[in-house]
């Protein structure tokens, strides 16, 4: 998949593994509802540690866009989910080891509280 990065001097530049804007190529467009650090196996949350929850809802949407047919590199778009804003450097980082470049476009919500009382959520448009 060939997704094609917009980026414009008049907007500020992205602070994190993330493009501004993402061209999609023609194709399946699939919108993959949010996941949360649950174990499959199980439906229990994988811990109460912030970064563990984040690595297991990452596998969780790696495993649906695998399902759809695509990888990681056909994500276009990411909403991301935090009940703590202060975390965000661990969603960075973990991001930016874990996708390939180009980075889809992002946004990313404080929110007050997630279902499970999970701690963070992703979710994701993808083209295949």
């Amino acid at each position: 998949m060939s997704k094609q990065v917009i980026h414009t001097a008049k907007a500020p530049a992205a602070v994190g593994p993330y493009s501004q804007a993402v061209q999609a190529p023609t194709g399946k467009m699939i919108f993959l509802s949010g996941q949360i650090g649950l174990v499959p196996s199980t439906g229990e949350m994988v811990s109460d540690k912030f970064e563990d929850q984040v690595k297991q809802a990452f596998s969780n949407m790696q495993a649906v866009i695998e399902a759809a047919g695509g990888s990681l590199e056909n994500i276009i778009k990411l909403n991301l989910f935090l009940t703590d804003l202060g975390q965000f450097g661990i969603v960075n980082a973990l991001m930016a080891e874990r996708l390939p470049q180009p980075f889809p476009a992002r946004s990313t919500v404080g929110v007050s509280s997630l279902p499970k009382g999970a701690q963070f959520e992703i979710e994701a448009i993808i083209v295949v």
